[in-house]
């Protein structure tokens, strides 16, 4: 009888540890950010963001690690866009200033995939126009398709015979973190107000 009870009480024990085990674990394998996520991504965080080399609006050579130093919510595009990047970047730029109320800083990043025509002078009034903490990149060809392959984005320029030409890409924002990398991408559908409380639930957890 004895020896049933201490059996009994035993797997009583077992069963209440681990229950406070289950309740109290982290949920998304230990991901620190999972209850902030909304989107999943095929090979999971790593498959996407990366080091890249662009030109900054000063004509100056930067590293994703001179470029994202802080929160930062990158987007791809091209300045002759006639309507999706503009609405995009405004997007992103309400929610950075949105944010920055809350007492949040995030940094807007435009990165050019239309190199021969946004120099970086003309990325440096477009990203001044969009947000006074926007920074603009460029660079060449290479530059360009290298930083589009690590986010693994899609561009690609419509045939034309002048300079006024279209070029197809996709539309995702990328939010970046300095010291876990890629953590969310959003569609441009979400508004500004929502992209930043999806931000905000990332940065209450740093």
């Amino acid at each position: 009888m004895n020896k049933l009870a201490a059996v009994s009480a035993t797997v009583a024990i077992a069963a209440l540890v681990g229950g406070i085990w289950y309740v109290t674990a982290p949920r998304g394998g230990g991901d620190v950010f999972a209850d902030c996520r909304t989107t999943r991504v095929a090979g999971g965080d790593a498959a996407i963001g990366g080091p890249f080399e662009l030109v900054n609006g000063q004509g100056e050579t930067v590293t994703d690690a001179d470029v994202i130093t802080g929160p930062t919510l990158i987007y791809f595009g091209y300045t002759f866009c006639p309507d999706i990047c503009p609405l995009d970047n405004v997007r992103n730029a309400d929610a950075v200033d949105l944010l920055e109320d809350r007492g949040y800083m995030v940094t807007p990043v435009f990165i050019s995939i239309d190199p021969a025509r946004d120099t970086p002078d003309v990325m440096a009034d477009y990203a001044a126009n969009m947000h006074p903490r926007m920074i603009g990149l460029t660079g060449n060809d290479a530059q360009v398709k290298a930083a589009s392959q690590a986010y693994r984005t899609y561009y690609r320029a419509q045939p034309a015979e002048d300079e006024f030409y279209l070029v197809d890409h996709s539309t995702f924002t990328y939010f970046v973190l300095p010291e876990h990398g890629f953590v969310e991408y959003f569609r441009r559908e979400l508004p500004a107000e929502e992209l930043a409380d999806r931000m905000a639930c990332f940065l209450d957890k740093v």
